[in-house]
């Protein structure tokens, strides 16, 4: 780096001027914005080692396993940064997520050493942490010797990162006192609306915010708009059919999945009154506008369909929309985003969040949490959002940049405004117990015989409602 280029770097990291100040300043070197950002991280990684010994465990190597994702893409684009950093090796294994979640089972479960930390989502670590498969990250996080002064854990979201820590206790509060940090949030989803503008537009249509206002909304813009339908929400016999869209609406409702007795004992709570009055909101929603093979779409056909215009609006993660408005997709450039409560209001929306988690069969803990925290620091955070498609990012001062906030206010309609209004509310909504998968793949099993008009939606919610309290009990749950 010249010492032109490199004054302006170093002013800017030193808070004495903002990113666009920078940008226009490297421009005028003849630098572009996508060299700019990378110099930037470059930089901020050196100054990384000013307040912290990373080559503490210089010489060693350790390996990951990886789902393919943006986030891994991220990564892997700036792991030389790690690697100069640290003097340490880092190798990889990636998969594709319908047999990812099988690769880390079948390594943990064995006891497996080949692996050192691995992608997860938190749902999974309801089940890892109790087997003893994964670490409490507190011990590292909470030790000054071991991590960087500036990792700032404080800096993480709050319901993200309370939504990653659990203490262990079927029905125990995520994020309580006595929690384990079972796994370190690394980027998040909450669940919003993503919708076509044009096709809104053409059908005088509103962006709705509340329940009833979607239905209404999916059914007038299918009607106006010849060959889509009105909304996208995931239908197959899954789990990751009941955490996105439908549980968010469900839990801003003020509905449960399960209730918690004071002496910790578990029950269903899905045959309420107001939850069968949401699910047949649900249910009419789907059978008037939803997709025709509504009960096979998972969270790729969620967004394929938004994104080749076959549909209107999709009710699911944020990111997914956010893809949808880019590369080769028909209607890039064409959606926009909105915040949403079923009930009018303030959005609580369900989240996914992918994850990263040390395992507990690793070689070496210690050297291991070196790359954990500086994969998941504001560093790599603000290089992954900023020159990558690392959204959503989980720590506060990277959605505080103005850059990154620019970028996507530039290209992604409301996407910022969604997110900021979102955030306080977001968090995972359901009940942490290990039974979790089992449960919600017969909730969504139940939806589809509803849709499908195979049973009545009080018969059916009451009937699943008595099958989740026989298997609580079976498990010594209830």
């Amino acid at each position: 780096m010249y010492e032109k280029e490199k004054g302006l770097v170093d002013a800017f990291l030193r808070g004495q001027m903002d990113r666009r100040s920078l940008i226009r300043g490297l421009g005028a070197l003849g630098v572009s914005a996508a060299t700019a950002g990378v110099l930037v991280n470059s930089a901020a990684t050196r100054a990384l080692a000013a307040d912290f010994d990373w080559k503490k465990h210089s010489g060693k190597s350790l390996k990951l396993l990886l789902n393919k994702h943006p986030y891994t893409d991220a990564m892997i684009a700036n792991l030389d940064n790690f690697k100069e950093l640290s003097g340490m090796d880092v190798e990889y294994d990636v998969f594709p997520e319908d047999v990812y979640f099988d690769k880390v089972t079948a390594a943990l479960s064995s006891r497996s050493s080949e692996y050192d930390a691995f992608m997860t989502g938190a749902y999974m670590t309801w089940t890892y942490g109790p087997a003893g498969w994964v670490v409490d990250h507190n011990e590292w996080i909470q030790d000054e010797s071991k991590t960087n002064p500036n990792y700032n854990w404080g800096d993480m979201l709050e319901g993200v990162r309370k939504s990653c820590a659990w203490n262990g206790r079927p029905g125990g509060e995520l994020g309580s006192d006595d929690a384990m940090q079972w796994c370190i949030p690394w980027g998040y989803e909450q669940n919003n609306l993503s919708y076509n503008a044009d096709m809104l537009e053409k059908a005088g249509v509103g962006v709705p915010t509340n329940m009833d206002e979607l239905l209404e909304a999916a059914a007038k813009v299918q009607a106006a708009n010849d060959g889509i339908y009105g909304i996208g929400v995931r239908g197959s016999r899954s789990w990751a059919t009941i955490h996105p869209g439908f549980l968010s609406a469900y839990a801003n409702l003020g509905e449960n999945d399960l209730t918690v007795s004071s002496d910790g004992k578990l029950a269903a709570a899905m045959n309420t009154d107001v939850s069968k009055d949401f699910h047949a909101k649900w249910v009419k929603m789907i059978q008037d506008s939803g997709a025709s093979d509504w009960s096979t779409h998972t969270w790729y056909q969620v967004g394929t369909d938004l994104g080749a215009g076959k549909s209107a609006m999709i009710y699911d993660a944020d990111i997914l929309g956010y893809f949808m408005n880019g590369g080769e997709n028909a209607m890039a450039g064409k959606l926009a985003y909105a915040p949403f409560a079923a009930k009018g209001g303030d959005p609580t929306p369900n989240i996914w969040i992918w994850s990263l988690a040390m395992s507990k069969f690793s070689k070496d803990l210690d050297a291991t949490w070196n790359f954990m925290q500086w994969a998941s620091g504001p560093e790599h955070g603000l290089f992954g959002a900023s020159q990558m498609d690392f959204v959503n990012p989980v720590r506060s001062s990277v959605w505080a940049d103005d850059g990154f906030r620019q970028r996507l206010a530039d290209s992604y309609p409301g996407y910022v405004e969604m997110h900021d209004v979102s955030a306080p509310g977001a968090s995972i909504k359901f009940t942490a117990q290990p039974l979790f998968f089992d449960l919600t793949t017969e909730w969504a099993a139940s939806l589809q015989k509803m849709v499908s008009k195979e049973v009545p939606i009080d018969e059916g919610l009451d009937q699943l409602a008595d099958s989740v309290n026989r298997q609580l009990k079976d498990a010594g749950l209830g």
